[in-house]
């Protein structure tokens, strides 16, 4: 691979494109492109034209019907003159090309199917993502830790993370025993939430959304598709950090960029 590109789908009420297409840039990205989702839905835009596709945060169709759920249907159920999106997507990941979906791009692709089983092909949807257990939209920072098993492109060499989140919708949840085993046992478990020593937590608001098993985000299991619910891309300066001036001098370089540089450090390797 020689990073052909990225591709950030925008619009129809996601509100993150700026500061994600600043993170590609700011950690290497060659051809960084922000289009309206629905000149992928057109056909205006081609996903072979790309290596790496972002499903931005926001509040893609006002959330109505649940976060994510209208935009999943519609990337099930739409074709373009290359035919079925959904066929698209699946044959776009299983090649091997990056996907990365944050906060409302992580509902979106749990609701697709494509994370993390991907089952888009087939319409199977085994996790979804619901609301907080507080029942109120939570706006903090959180500490973040990272299962060492995973084969995640975009964790590697990585163990914590402090980043922020902003959702109402963010409690994993899975459908059955048996997805529950699958997951666990293919360390599909990326993410998870932590106190600030770094142990896995339920209590809030270290764990602000009462996810099963802490998770915090997930990967397939060649670890080239991603999605997480906090924001790695509104930490991409040291002065994004709520303490910022009290951090130690000499790294502008918000943590956030990590997840951006290994991305594109995989795809010119």
């Amino acid at each position: 691979m020689n990073d052909k590109g990225t591709l950030i789908l925008s619009g129809l009420g996601l509100n993150c494109e700026r500061e994600t297409a600043y993170a590609c840039t700011a950690a290497g990205g060659s051809r960084v492109e922000v289009r309206h989702s629905l000149d992928l839905l057109s056909g205006k835009v081609s996903l072979q034209d790309y290596d790496f596709l972002i499903f931005i945060g926001g509040f893609l169709d006002g959330d109505y019907l649940g976060s994510g759920r209208v935009g999943a249907n519609r990337y099930k159920y739409s074709a373009n003159g290359e035919g079925e999106l959904k066929d698209q997507l699946a044959e776009f990941s299983q090649a091997g090309n990056l996907v990365l979906g944050i906060c409302n791009g992580f509902q979106l692709m749990v609701k697709l199917g494509l994370l993390p089983f991907e089952e888009l092909a087939t319409g199977g949807q085994s996790v979804s993502l619901t609301h907080n257990s507080s029942g109120i939209f939570e706006d903090r920072w959180v500490h973040l830790g990272i299962n060492p098993k995973s084969k995640s492109v975009f964790t590697e060499g990585c163990s914590r993370f402090y980043l922020p989140i902003r959702h109402g919708e963010g409690k994993i949840v899975v459908g059955s025993p048996e997805a529950e085993a699958k997951l666990l046992s293919q360390n599909l478990d990326l993410l998870y939430y932590t106190d600030d020593q770094g142990q896995r937590t339920d209590h809030y608001p270290e764990n602000p959304n009462g996810s099963w098993k802490q998770i915090a985000g997930l990967t397939n299991a060649r670890g080239n598709v991603m999605g997480l619910m906090p924001h790695p891309e509104a930490y991409n300066h040291y002065t994004n950090h709520p303490h910022w001036t009290r951090l130690p001098q000499g790294q502008e370089e918000g943590e956030g960029l990590v997840f951006f540089r290994n991305a594109y450090r995989y795809l010119k390797s």
